[in-house]
């Protein structure tokens, strides 16, 4: 399915929502944190670095956007019994959950999977894939109860293709498409929606480290794929789920 690119947000479009982002401290998550508190949501922003959260956190109390929480917490290494506390820690202070945009990921190097270290490979595919379900199964009562509330995976071209050298990043992205195609179909009794996102080539941070010798003025800003994030959050796309969104 191709995201509607003349779609227009309305200023309210996420009032009285509350959205939690992981990767909110750089990228494509922090530009979407950014838009929808600038769309009335209130942002849960979620990272393992609290200099990065805390510059997104001050970005939004500058547009006057309601009061964003930071949540830090290292993905790499965190037990279910993290994700329980963040979950019971949503529910204390606000009583619901809306939305949650899976957005960190890891990738450190292109490689060929003969040369890939194992220790990266474990790194990858828990904070890309098994975060992701930990979290998600965690707020999963929180968003039943809520309705009508989304949950984004954001995903990549390697997920549902063959690249070399994309090593544990290739196979995590083709994991999280079949998690959360999964999630929609064991879910499609309720209003909760799960749905795949690939925001196509960005200008991140990750991708000028992999990609050092590209011309940066020749990829999107992230702030431009953040209106995709807005429209899967919004109301506007309810009903739909299980479904793959093509930015490009």
């Amino acid at each position: 399915m191709k995201y509607p690119a003349d779609y227009q947000a309305k200023p309210n479009l996420l009032a009285n929502k509350v959205i939690l982002v992981t990767g909110a401290g750089d990228g494509i998550g922090k530009a979407t944190a950014i838009a929808a508190a600038e769309h009335g949501a209130t942002v849960v922003l979620v990272g393992k670095t609290v200099s990065k959260l805390e510059a997104t956190y001050d970005e939004i109390e500058k547009l006057g956007a309601p009061t964003p929480a930071i949540y830090p917490i290292n993905l790499e290494g965190a037990s279910p019994q993290d994700y329980d506390q963040l979950a019971q820690t949503l529910r204390d202070n606000f009583s619901r959950l809306d939305g949650i945009v899976h957005n960190a990921a890891q990738m450190p190097y292109l490689s060929r999977l003969k040369d890939y270290e194992a220790t990266d490979w474990v790194k990858v595919m828990h904070v890309n894939v098994t975060a992701a379900f930990m979290l998600t199964q965690a707020c999963l009562e929180l968003l039943e109860e809520t309705g009508n509330s989304s949950v984004i995976f954001s995903t990549d071209d390697v997920g549902h293709s063959i690249k070399p050298f994309y090593g544990a990043y290739a196979a995590s992205k083709h994991a999280i498409e079949s998690l959360a195609l999964t999630w929609a179909a064991e879910m499609s009794h309720t209003d909760v929606r799960f749905n795949l996102l690939n925001p196509g080539i960005t200008l991140t941070p990750m991708r000028k480290r992999l990609f050092p010798g590209e011309d940066n003025a020749a990829l999107t800003p992230p702030e431009e794929r953040a209106k995709a994030y807005l429209w899967l959050l919004s109301d506007d796309t309810q009903g739909i789920s299980g479904t793959l969104v093509n930015c490009d």
